[in-house]
């Protein structure tokens, strides 16, 4: 198996797109593409994520493999990629080595693989009755004052209008944005929904999307949350379960 990447500080974003979420997992190595499955430690959200082979500028794998790394090291090696770097990954004798190739340079690190305990998890099968689009930047920033009041964010989508509530000690907060808003790309509701999710993951989920780019949402009352996002060719889909009152 070998893979190269031109840019290795994109690969840098889309492994931090999964390590906001966990600090350990399986890479699935297949002819059409890289892969993960994963819930978090606590067990209240799941990230899956794709990337095709075309996003890579080499892509030599002969046969299925699955790579099992302790991420937060993968992702701290990673951050050391400078500008204009490529990136070319391999496995060998049990190990994942790391090559970063400038103009005139070559620096290899090698990760021992691990034994990732937990199986791959499937994703929930859930009957979405809205799915709202919204702009990644001014999402997060809508997040960011929910964040001012409270450690929760209630999303409820109606025909023509989405709403954001957070509510705390500190006070309340309500934001009613319509169909065709500033913040809405697209809103498709068969059924009114609403459902109270952690403000602290869902920050971390959507903190690698990318600044003008978009968001899907994806709502059932009382069901986990779908977030969808793109980094560039890679697709990942977020769920997070919603907070129950006790």
């Amino acid at each position: 198996m070998e893979i190269k990447i031109d840019d290795a500080r994109y690969w840098k974003n889309c492994v931090d797109s999964i390590v906001n979420l966990i600090d350990e997992g399986t890479f699935a190595i297949a002819k059409d593409g890289i892969s993960l499955k994963a819930m978090d430690p606590s067990g209240i959200s799941m990230v899956s994520f794709y990337m095709p082979n075309k996003a890579f500028s080499k892509y030599d794998v002969d046969k299925n493999a699955s790579i099992g790394l302790n991420l937060e090291n993968f992702d701290k090696i990673l951050a050391s990629a400078r500008q204009n770097e490529q990136l070319v990954m391999k496995e060998t004798d049990s190990k994942l080595l790391i090559e970063f190739i400038g103009q005139n340079s070559r620096r290899r690190y090698k990760l021992p693989l691990i034994d990732v305990k937990k199986e791959v998890e499937k994703e929930p099968k859930i009957d979405f009755e809205a799915t709202v689009e919204v702009k990644s930047d001014m999402f997060k920033e809508i997040l960011k004052d929910a964040a001012l009041l409270s450690t929760y964010i209630g999303f409820k989508a109606e025909k023509n209008s989405f709403f954001v509530i957070a509510k705390g000690d500190a006070g309340e907060l309500e934001e009613e944005h319509e169909n065709n808003a500033e913040i809405i790309k697209k809103l498709d509701v068969s059924k009114a929904s609403n459902a109270t999710f952690n403000l602290d993951y869902l920050q971390r989920i959507i903190s690698a999307c990318p600044q003008n780019s978009s968001i899907m949402l994806s709502l059932k009352s009382e069901e986990p949350i779908r977030v969808d996002y793109k980094i560039g060719d890679a697709s990942i889909a977020y769920y997070l379960a919603p907070y129950m009152e006790s």
